[in-house]
Order: structure tokens, then sequence, then C-alpha cells
């Protein structure tokens, strides 16, 4: 994959994160921060991207132009998805949008259809559920909550190494699952809507932190494997799986604070926390990578989103 079809995906990636019109501000500054964390990581500058799109200067058929073959089309198509689906299913803005990039990109209706029906379907994957293959803690018993956030923090990690779009659309699922589960922990009954509010609150977007797992996986190369749609290849890149980990880490035990306390900690302490635990996580990863590594060769994918989905 050379830089121009880079620049490419990217910049559909940041169209369908701005194609519902009514952005949270904290969502456009956290793709904001993406786009600068990306530009560092892959040595290509995407803040003109950034801006181009934020202020239309660059229409949807010149960012197809460099996608050349139908794999990256389909890519594409995933990939927009992926990021419209982040925050919820797809609304009416975002619907046009895929609609108008899937006749731009010429695919076809049937294979299209299928896409965003899987998308869809674990956007709306529901949160009062248990996690995968991941036993729930009865009660706020530390060392079982502790358990829990750690299996679901390998299991996010393991996701980020597969090359499947749809290993990067369960991730978002599995964290807001985790979130429920504290919470339920400490007797707290939780929605989909209190969920994402307290992850923004956290500085964890919906829809930006999906743009920066696709961003992680393509300017590392890991998406490149895919491509010829044949077989299934255990990524190497473990930029994307310590991002995850550690985002997935941080967020169960920011949880567990916050939930413990009687949600009385303030978004300025709820951040610091995050930002704080986050950074713990990223020095553990390199102690789990080997059992993250060992998950993503025999985590069963299908199963895994069906199970989300059940």
């Amino acid at each position: 994959m050379n830089p121009e079809q880079t620049r490419s995906l990217i910049t559909i990636c940041l169209m369908a994160a701005f194609a519902d019109g009514h952005q949270d501000p904290r969502e456009r500054e956290h793709v904001r921060r993406v786009a600068e964390s990306l530009s560092a990581q892959a040595g290509i500058d995407f803040m003109p991207l950034y801006q181009d799109v934020l202020l239309k200067r660059i229409s949807l058929e010149q960012a197809v132009e460099a996608l050349g073959s139908p794999e990256l089309r389909q890519l594409a198509f995933e990939m927009a998805v992926g990021v419209c689906d982040a925050d919820g299913v797809h609304d009416a803005g975002e619907t046009a949008f895929l609609d108008r990039l899937n006749g731009v990109l010429g695919l076809g209706r049937a294979e299209s259809a299928a896409i965003v029906r899987d998308a869809d379907a674990l956007a709306e994957a529901p949160v009062d559920k248990p996690i995968p293959e991941i036993p729930a803690a009865a009660g706020p018993d530390q060392a079982e909550l502790d358990k829990m956030i750690l299996n679901a923090a390998i299991l996010n990690g393991a996701l980020e190494l597969l090359p499947e779009s749809l290993a990067s659309m369960a991730i978002i699922p599995l964290q807001t699952r985790l979130v429920y589960r504290v919470g339920k922990a400490h007797g707290f009954e939780l929605d989909r809507r209190h969920i994402a509010d307290f992850l923004a609150t956290v500085g964890v977007g919906l829809t930006s932190q999906y743009v920066e797992q696709f961003g992680r996986k393509l300017v590392g190369g890991l998406l490149g494997k895919m491509l010829g749609r044949a077989g299934r290849t255990i990524g190497s890149e473990a930029t994307g799986s310590a991002f995850s980990f550690a985002t997935t880490y941080a967020l169960g035990h920011v949880a567990k604070r916050y939930y413990a306390d009687g949600r009385k900690l303030d978004a300025a302490a709820l951040k610091t926390s995050f930002a704080q635990l986050a950074d713990s996580a990223r020095g553990l990863q390199d102690r789990y990578a080997p059992e993250i590594v060992q998950r993503a060769r025999t985590l069963d994918l299908k199963r895994l989103t069906a199970e989300l989905r059940a």
C-alpha cells in the first residue's frame, strides 16, 4: 500500500467521522488528536487532510481516486461503515454518506448491504449481557473485578492483531459491556447513553477511537495483509494492540473507581485518572503480550461477534 492509498483511506475515514453533521465538540477534538497521533506514527502529515475534510475542500470522488483495486475499495467501505456505526447505528446523514460512497466506489449492492448488516448488528449489541468467554464478577470483589478487566483488555488487544475489519468493530461493544459489568457489580444499572457519555467524559470518543484503531492498523501495515482476502494472518505490529489493551484496561479501572465512589468523581478527575491508568497500562502490555498473541491465534471471531449480537 503506497502513501497516496494510505491518505485516501484516512480521508474517507475522516469524512465518515463528520458525516452526521452534528459532531459533539468533544468528539471533534478527539478526532483532531487522532490525526496528530497518526501523523507522528506514519511520517505522513494527516492534519491538512483533517482541515480539508472539516472545511469540505475535498470531494468524495477525489478521495477515492487512488483506490484502484477492488480490495482497497471494499476495505474503504468497511472502514467507513465501522466509523459511522462506532457510536450507534448510522443516522440519516451517515446513511446518505454511505450510499454515496458505495456508488462512487462502484461496489455491488448485495456486498455492501452485508457489510452494513454485520456492522449494524454489532452497533446494536446489548450492553447488559456477559462479556463473551470472560466470567463476570458477581459483586464488588476487587480481585474478581481486576481479573475481569485484565481479561477484557487482553481480548481487545488480541482483536487488534486480527486484520479483519469486523475485529475492530467488536472492540467498542466489548468496552461498553465492560463498563456496564463494572457498574452493575457496584449496584448501578446503566444504559447505552450513559456509558457513551462516560467514555466521552474520560476522553475516549467512540468515533475517534475507531478511526484511531483503523489508522494504527493501516500505518502499521496490518491491513495490507488482508487485501488478498486469503487466509487469516495474525499481525506482528503491536502498536494498535497496545492501544486497545491500554484503553480497555484504563476504562475498566477508572469505571471501578467511579462507581465504587458512588459516581461522585467530576469530569476533570475522571480524565486525569484515565490518563494515568492508560500510561500504566502501556507498561503492562509488554508483560501480557504473549497472552495477547496466543489469544489472537485461538480467537473464533465469528463466534465472538455472534455472541455479542445475541
